[in-house]
């Protein structure tokens, strides 16, 4: 099988080596069949679409709506290499997964935007699929309706033109979309489980996502909630683009 590429933008390594092990575990793929990139640590390089299956990228604490006066060499650096990733993705429309960060990556591409509008606190929200989610392959591995870790400071404000909607949220209307047939961004988290969130919770309680006194009650918040279908996503995802 070829392998998948995973793409990491995750400088603590704690939540980065986690990130990656839910990947694995939920995809159902073996470390041989994940290849793993670090971008915040080194350029991207090349990539040859046609050596993989498919590409995961997943999320971070860079923000494509940051001012660019405000972004670190390293951020603009990988912006600008996702960017162009993303472009010839969606011009082979190459399977892709862009958790999170995805949004970002994806959604400012051909007249989309992301800003401030609709972003969330550290919390599990409930998602809901459209008729075209239920329809999709990937989405509708997971059920109509179902509950999903997430916490992000920008949001799609308009989807990119000829982005199909998949699924939605109360106060994130665009919780993931489709571009051409194999393309995919999510809001949320579909590797996420308690154990990973707890962790980012620790790891990230400095970075604005919530006041630090806020992180038992966020961690209560995690233990109590039901989060059993995001995980179905990435199962199908690489079930469906696995290929020799």
């Amino acid at each position: 099988m070829r392998p998948f590429l995973f793409l990491g933008t995750r400088a603590e390594d704690e939540a980065a080596d986690g990130e990656y092990a839910a990947v694995l575990r939920y995809s159902g793929l073996d470390e041989d069949q994940l290849e793993r990139r670090r971008l915040e640590r080194d350029p991207l390089g090349a990539v040859d679409l046609a050596s993989y299956s498919g590409i995961i990228l997943g999320g971070g604490p860079f923000n494509v709506s940051d001012p660019v006066d405000t972004k670190s060499d390293t951020q603009l650096r990988v912006e600008a290499e996702l960017n162009g990733l993303a472009r010839r993705v969606v011009a082979e429309d190459f399977p892709f997964l862009g958790a999170c960060y995805g949004i970002g990556t994806l959604g400012v591409l051909d007249g989309g935007v992301v800003d401030r509008t609709y972003g969330e606190p550290v919390s599990a929200v409930t998602i809901t699929l459209t008729e075209e989610g239920l329809r999709d392959p990937v989405f509708g591995a997971s059920a109509a309706s179902f509950q999903a870790f997430l916490g992000h400071k920008e949001a799609v404000a308009a989807l990119p033109r000829g982005a199909v909607l998949l699924a939605t949220g109360e106060a994130c209307p665009v919780q993931g979309f489709r571009i051409g047939e194999h393309v995919y961004a999510t809001q949320f988290h579909p590797e996420l489980d308690v154990e990973g969130i707890c962790t980012r919770i620790d790891v990230y309680q400095h970075h604005g996502y919530f006041h630090p006194s806020e992180a038992d009650a966020l961690k209560a918040m995690a233990h109590a909630a039901s989060v059993t279908e995001p995980e179905r996503i990435l199962t199908a995802f690489a079930e469906r683009y696995a290929r020799d």
